[in-house]
């Protein structure tokens, strides 16, 4: 009779342990999938709120989960951070804070996910932002570094319009260095970074103008602006007038889309 009862208690022990085991797969199951529900919950007003213009709104969202292991809700930290850097608003020391704080999520971003093409981008476009702070040998010593994320991010998606239009920036800026910057440059690298508005107009006119023009006439006002510089450049004031005009008269939702504006009106003269 005892050991019937010893051997029933522990039956008893072992169901209750069991159905304690099977009440925390169960439990750990459902936070695991709440989890999951509420990252993709909180990209989606993330993304709605980038939409809507809702700067300030959005990285506030967005930094309370900046100890997140998702790169996807990282990389659209790391935008948010330097969209708010870039609002006229915002303080020259505050600028500096959220540059070096969008490069660490971006870097963040990254180092969870290799293969997201948007950490790439955001990565390089962080990098560059931070080397304004650091000084020109820096940022020409990056230059490299920047122009590689941008191709893996084209490598990873290769109708990404933003991407391709950097790396036209990219060329750009480099056939414009003035001549004291191409002198560190060239003590820096044995072979620095160059570029020729050739170039940068083959790479515009054949993947710019067919991957984005053909899907959305406006797709950037910057792309208009940088557009018309390079055909001035390349002496074609008709095309450049052409293009600094679409620019112009492109709505100017954005702080950038003003600057824009304030831009072609400067350049225009020169047409």
């Amino acid at each position: 009779q005892v050991l019937r009862k010893s051997l029933q208690r522990g039956f008893t022990l072992s169901t209750g342990s069991f159905l304690l085991y099977e009440a925390h797969k169960l439990i750990s199951g459902f936070t695991e999938v709440h989890a999951s529900f509420k990252v993709e919950e909180v990209i989606e007003q993330a993304d709605y709120l980038y939409g809507s213009g809702e700067t300030e709104k959005l990285y506030r969202l967005l930094v309370q989960h900046k100890n997140s292991d998702d790169a996807e809700l990282l990389w659209r930290l790391a935008r948010a951070s330097r969209d708010l850097a870039q609002l006229s608003s915002t303080s020259a020391e505050e600028k500096r804070q959220l540059a070096y704080e969008a490069l660490e999520y971006a870097k963040k971003a990254l180092e969870k996910n290799e293969a997201n093409f948007a950490a790439h981008k955001w990565y390089a476009i962080c990098l560059s932002d931070v080397g304004d702070f650091e000084g020109i040998k820096t940022k020409i010593g990056n230059a490299f570094v920047i122009k590689e994320h941008f191709q893996r991010a084209i490598e990873l998606n290769p109708k990404d319009a933003t991407t391709i239009h950097l790396i036209g920036i990219w060329c750009y800026s480099f056939a414009e260095m003035p001549w004291y910057q191409r002198k560190i440059a060239a003590t820096l690298f044995a072979t620095p970074p160059t570029s020729t508005f050739q170039e940068y107009a083959a790479h515009s006119h054949l993947k710019l103008f067919l991957c984005l023009y053909t899907a959305d006439p406006n797709f950037y006002s910057k792309n208009l602006l940088f557009l018309g510089k390079t055909y001035l450049k390349l002496n074609n004031k008709k095309m450049a007038l052409l293009w600094l005009s679409k620019a112009k008269d492109y709505p100017a939702h954005t702080e950038e889309d003003k600057q824009v504006v304030k831009n072609c009106n400067s350049t225009i003269i020169y047409c």
